[in-house]
């Protein structure tokens, strides 16, 4: 095939070496340390950026074969449908399916930029209507290792270190649908390694009929009991169990706004970082799973700090997941899909936006102050809704639903009360490069009418305030297209259009244009 001809190879290497080189200098070139503090102490930091729900979709495309989620380990609906395809190694060097270690990492390298926009005011946390650049870049490894390997009892034990850096178009303000969720917002984080994930997975099995799972960082072994519990301990994302998706959780090969490769009203614990320390309880079958955590609670909204009173503070979530698309008898009942109920209950030292903008008309306050209205016992709490449908052996197509009460602060994750999302992928598999793919989403993000005047009076949260507030819903379409270049190289070309930025229907609409280039070893 042409993209395999040892002169594009090597134009093609050259290429990706020296977009690594720039995007790393001008990730470099934003370090925390050069920034000023953030104008409001409540929105110095940014919640649930640095790492996403995505690495085990990304190691389950190690083949060319469609895979399913660690937990999805019994369906094969379409099992065999790529057998006449060669098989293709998508990291720099194979990984072994039998040893009791995993050694892995991924460097991914985000550039973006936007130009002038309609905008006749800004305040403190605006989108700048100005010519932004801004370059981050991420880097993980991964190493785990098995106890027990391939039993009834299988134990990993699982390590992850981190370094973060760069930064995001206007610091990360003045959108809900932010467009780089690789990004820390918090000025005070260096740019040093950290401990991303410490943690302790425990299979129990139930039966002795085994089954194929999809070996990958976060579950070492190759066969499970097909009945089973699964127990997660230790420092982790909630996101790498909860509302995964195969086609929209992947911000190293697919989509990177926040509010499409999560569900962005689903306010899940987590620090500055993304991680939390929290406990999961998994229970497997053949065609659906059921999932339960409790996890720690940052003390202030998007804080860097967490409350390790559960008492007082603590983030409970429950999902139900039945991996059976929602038309799958319209089209092809061995095509693969899945639906997932997701639900969550926060409690927190937060803030009330009723109570904030009455403390305001009352003349209390100069302007309503959320951080004013804090107090322990504050109850948020949320749904969301999560399917899949495979189509083709080309096409895929997802959705999302979520929605919160939306009373209490934006806590953790961003400013979002209600979202609704759809979109797909489609392989390459027609112009005969099978591990490309374009990706299309639009998500319509919304908050309710207390958010709303908080907001119109001049309210600050952790991401949004423009100082005034004429109410619109923040509509995003995103495109992309990843193009396999060799082995674990990859690069990405998209862009995200974006009307109402920060709910307001006097600014916008902005285009923002992306290139990622991403390794896989």
């Amino acid at each position: 095939m042409p993209f395999c001809r040892p002169n594009l190879i090597s134009r093609t290497l050259c290429w990706l070496t020296c977009a690594f080189l720039l995007t790393a200098a001008i990730a470099r070139a934003q370090t925390p340390s050069d920034l000023p503090s953030a104008p409001q102490p409540q929105i110095a930091t940014e919640g649930g950026g640095s790492r996403q729900a995505d690495l085990l979709v990304a190691f389950s495309q190690q083949t060319t074969t469609p895979s399913t989620s660690a937990s999805d380990t019994s369906s094969s609906g379409s099992e065999g449908q790529e057998a006449d395809q060669p098989s293709t190694t998508l990291t720099m060097a194979p990984h072994s399916e039998n040893a009791r270690y995993w050694i892995s990492g991924q460097v991914n390298s985000i550039f973006q930029m936007h130009g002038h926009f309609h905008s006749p005011y800004e305040g403190p946390n605006s989108l700048v209507d100005d010519f932004e650049t801004k370059a981050s870049e991420v880097a993980t490894l991964y190493l785990g290792y098995q106890l027990f390997p391939n039993s009834l009892y299988n134990t990993d034990l699982i390590v992850n270190f981190e370094n973060a850096g760069g930064r995001g178009i206007s610091e990360e303000l003045g959108l809900a649908g932010e467009t780089n969720v690789d990004v820390v917002r918090d000025p005070t984080l260096g740019l040093g390694p950290y401990l991303a994930r410490g943690e302790i997975h425990q299979i129990v099995g139930l039966t002795d009929e085994m089954t194929d799972q999809d070996r990958g960082p976060f579950a070492l072994a190759s066969k499970v009991p097909v009945r089973r519990f699964e127990i997660r301990l230790g420092k982790m994302s909630l996101a790498d169990v909860f509302d995964l998706n195969s086609v929209g959780s992947d911000s190293h090969l697919q989509f990177a706004n926040w509010t499409i490769v999560n569900n962005g009203a689903w306010d899940y614990a987590a620090d500055t970082r993304g991680y939390t320390f929290a406990g999961i309880l998994e229970y497997d079958d053949r065609i659906w799973s059921a999932r339960y955590a409790i996890a720690v609670m940052p003390t202030v909204a998007n804080g860097a700090d967490l409350d390790w009173a559960l008492r007082r503070a603590s983030a409970q979530n429950w999902e139900f997941e039945v991996r059976k698309g929602l038309f799958a008898e319209w089209l092809n009942p061995k095509r693969e899909g899945a639906v997932r109920v997701l639900s969550y209950v926060n409690h927190a030292h937060m803030g009330d936006f009723r109570e904030s903008v009455d403390q305001y008309l009352n003349g209390q306050v100069v302007t309503p102050d959320i951080t004013e209205t804090r107090k322990f016992g504050a109850v948020k709490y949320g749904f969301g809704l999560n399917t899949e449908q495979e189509v083709t052996d080309s096409l895929r197509l997802f959705a999302r639903f979520g929605w919160n009460e939306d009373q209490h602060e934006s806590f953790v994750y961003t400013e979002v009360g209600q979202t609704i999302l759809f979109g797909g992928d489609y392989n390459g598999h027609c112009w005969h490069r099978l591990n490309d793919k374009v990706g299309v989403a639009f998500v319509s993000n919304a908050i309710k009418r207390d958010h709303q005047n908080y907001l119109h009076y001049g309210g600050l949260g952790f991401l949004l305030g423009d100082g005034n507030l004429r109410y619109g819903r923040e509509d995003i379409l995103e495109w992309y297209y990843n193009a396999h270049l060799w082995r674990g190289l990859f690069a990405m070309v998209g862009g995200t259009q974006i009307a109402h930025p920060g709910y307001n229907t006097d600014r916008g609409p902005v285009y923002v244009t992306t290139v990622r280039a991403h390794i896989d070893f």
